[in-house]
């Protein structure tokens, strides 16, 4: 589901010293922190949200949030928790996570795109933003030739563009599937001569614990990661470039959450360095732990901070370091709650001192 928003100048600086963070010892908040928007019901069941950035007017942003149902859709939020109906896609059959990037070369044209999966037509969607016009003629097929609609059932998606080339791929996970390290199929996304999207499979990859299910994606595209709950079990970290290999490359948060860890945001502060926010799902928290690992192994994230929020029983989330408007002057973090809505916090409110080391 969720992803590092795009670098842009707009962005807040913000900084932290390089090897203080990773001997922190761990902080419980007992006090719930508040958000200071929620959004506007959805019709069934919200699930997982992702920030699209205007890059010429941050307070025009959306937040793109998913109503997982037979009737599902795609809801459009403004910064005040408000539908946007014109940019709200309906009729999808059971959206569960979305994610957005930018900048997809499409002809002479550059578009970003937000992604989801429709889990019971077993196809990608590709929508063009801001408009959130469709430009993948309906659908497209993935996870061809898994037997069984619960090993083609999208769930989790995660977008990953590289920095070499530009390169957009869609990392898509499902329901269930196999524990060979085939859970998860990565697709390079290209524009059509006639303006459309294709995908082409270029891998497959992450070992699955066979406890629960993997559904919270995140990619963190500066770094170059991915990571994914394995539910019940912790967050395994990946390569996201599929040239880098499929070594497993850390598990972490093994034993600190209460049953399921869940969705994954990512802030930047800048440097390479800043934290990785895991949903503690039935706690109502979140667990936070470093982004650039410890000094002596970049692969290990300990775990600072954690926070309860408001939020019930929390399936995705989503950060941004961007300065929005006077609400949200240093980023926003946006979290699903199970009464159908999302809900808006300040990233201050959520990191609290941890935006000072």
């Amino acid at each position: 589901m969720k992803k590092i928003t795009l670098n842009i100048a707009l962005a807040v600086s913000l900084t932290m010293v390089a090897c203080g963070a990773a001997k922190e010892k761990t902080v419980i908040d007992t006090d719930i922190i508040k958000p200071v928007i929620i959004t506007e019901a959805t019709l069934h069941d919200t699930d997982d949200p992702a920030i699209w950035v205007n890059p010429n007017d941050p307070a025009q942003s959306m937040i793109i949030g998913t109503d997982k149902d037979v009737d599902g859709a795609l809801y459009a939020f403004d910064l005040n928790g408000k539908v946007i109906e014109e940019r709200t896609v309906r009729g999808l059959k059971r959206p569960n996570n979305v994610d957005i990037e930018y900048g997809l070369v499409i002809g002479n044209d550059t578009v970003d795109i937000a992604v989801t999966g429709e889990r019971f037509t077993h196809n990608m969607r590709v929508f063009a933003l801001p408009e959130m016009k469709p430009i993948d003629n309906g659908g497209i097929p993935v996870f061809e030739g898994e037997e069984g609609a619960e090993f083609r059932g999208l769930m989790g998606v995660a977008l990953y563009k590289r920095p070499t080339d530009g390169a957009i791929f869609a990392i898509m996970g499902r329901k269930t599937g196999p524990v060979d390290g085939t859970y998860l199929w990565q697709y390079l996304l290209e524009g059509t001569a006639e303006g459309t999207v294709k995908a082409t499979l270029v891998r497959k990859f992450g070992y699955f614990s066979g406890v629960k299910e993997i559904e919270a994606i995140a990619v963190d595209n500066e770094l170059g990661f991915v990571y994914y709950s394995d539910e019940n079990v912790g967050v395994k970290k990946y390569y996201a470039d599929p040239e880098m290999g499929n070594k497993e490359l850390a598990l972490f948060g093994k034993s600190t959450f209460l049953d399921d860890n869940e969705g994954i945001s990512i802030f930047d502060a800048g440097n390479g360095k800043g934290f990785i926010l895991v949903s503690d799902q039935q706690a109502n928290q979140f667990q936070i732990f470093s982004r650039e690992g410890t000094a002596d192994n970049p692969h290990q994230h300990e775990l600072l901070k954690t926070i309860k929020v408001s939020t019930n029983e929390s399936d995705g989330s989503e950060i941004s370091n961007v300065a929005f408007n006077d609400t949200f002057k240093h980023g926003i973090f946006v979290a699903m709650s199970d009464n159908r809505t999302f809900q808006y916090y300040k990233v201050e409110d959520i990191l609290g001192e941890l935006l000072k080391k």
